[in-house]
């Protein structure tokens, strides 16, 4: 039995998570209350005669809705793994203050607890009341810079056991001054490589560009750093398997996120995956900047 416990913040992504856990197999229950959880996944595992009932993949969505039921999460976790002893993972969507603002400004719907409280004051209570229950994820997922794919990425990697390395791992480029990914495990910083953005020709061209490898490959620190970082990674990824982590989120920024950090995430992507581990690669900022350097170039060009 796969199971999953879908919880965070309201406007994290949750509904959106939920739905491509169902496009993935997953039988997917909402807004459940924490006290039913164990009879709920009990009915299912066991099924009539304890032969079950035919679902091996079993979701539940759980969070402020709830109400005052959100108190006997614990609890209800603790008679799971008493009882059940079936494994399972909680992932926590997270977003910042202004980001869930904004997309519930976006959308006009209503916050949960916003009866007779403010937007703002409603999140804070909420964050307040799913502190316990964010301690007890064993994934959290920022999605205030994510689009909905990429999120999908991540529980996808999330999902997939792998047999040969039992850990997935997220490789992510970002930009320094969209601010770091909350929950890297490594970050690395690629600014003290030469910038493809002052060279005219390529300022509007990204990491994944040859022109723009061809450019940082002329450098020796570029393949230098890359294999180091790997080496690096190799050496602790046993011990991380070793102590039970199922995923690992490594940053590599630059300062916008378009160039270095993404040519050098793609190039640490490919040597893990050519090593035989399990991993993805996302560019949160990619184009970002997309419409400011084609703006600068035509104005170049214009004189």
């Amino acid at each position: 039995m796969e199971l999953i416990f879908l919880t965070g913040m309201s406007g994290a992504g949750k509904s959106q998570a939920a739905k491509y856990l169902e496009d993935q197999g997953f039988f997917c229950m909402d807004n459940v209350p924490p006290y039913v959880l164990p009879d709920l996944c009990g009915g299912f595992i066991k099924g009539r005669g304890g032969e079950g009932f035919g679902v091996n993949k079993l979701a539940f969505v759980v969070d402020v809705r709830s109400q005052e039921f959100l108190e006997g999460f614990a609890d209800a976790m603790a008679q799971i793994d008493e009882n059940l002893g079936c494994p399972y993972k909680i992932i926590f969507l997270e977003a910042s203050d202004s980001v869930l603002i904004n997309r519930y400004q976006q959308t006009r719907r209503k916050h949960p607890l916003s009866s007779g409280m403010s937007l703002t004051e409603a999140i804070a209570q909420e964050r307040t009341k799913l502190m316990n229950i964010k301690a007890m994820a064993t994934n959290v997922i920022d999605t205030s810079m994510m689009t909905p794919m990429a999120l999908c990425d991540q529980i996808k990697e999330m999902i997939i056991d792998d047999e040969d390395t039992g850990m997935s791992i997220f490789v992510e480029s970002f930009g320094f001054k969209y601010g770091l990914p909350v929950d890297c495990d490594y970050v690395f910083d690629v600014r003290f490589l030469p910038n493809p953005f002052y060279v005219p020709e390529l300022k509007n061209l990204t990491g994944i560009d040859d022109a723009i490898g061809k450019y940082l490959e002329g450098f020796a620190e570029t393949k230098q750093f890359v294999v180091k970082a790997c080496d690096l990674l190799e050496f602790t990824f046993p011990s991380y398997i070793r102590e039970g982590k199922g995923r690992l989120h490594i940053g590599v920024g630059c300062t916008g996120g378009r160039h270095r950090s993404v040519y050098c995430a793609e190039s640490i992507y490919r040597m893990l995956k050519d090593a035989g581990f399990k991993a993805v690669v996302h560019h949160r900022d990619i184009d970002k900047d997309s419409h400011r350097y084609k703006t600068a170039t035509q104005g170049d060009s214009s004189k």
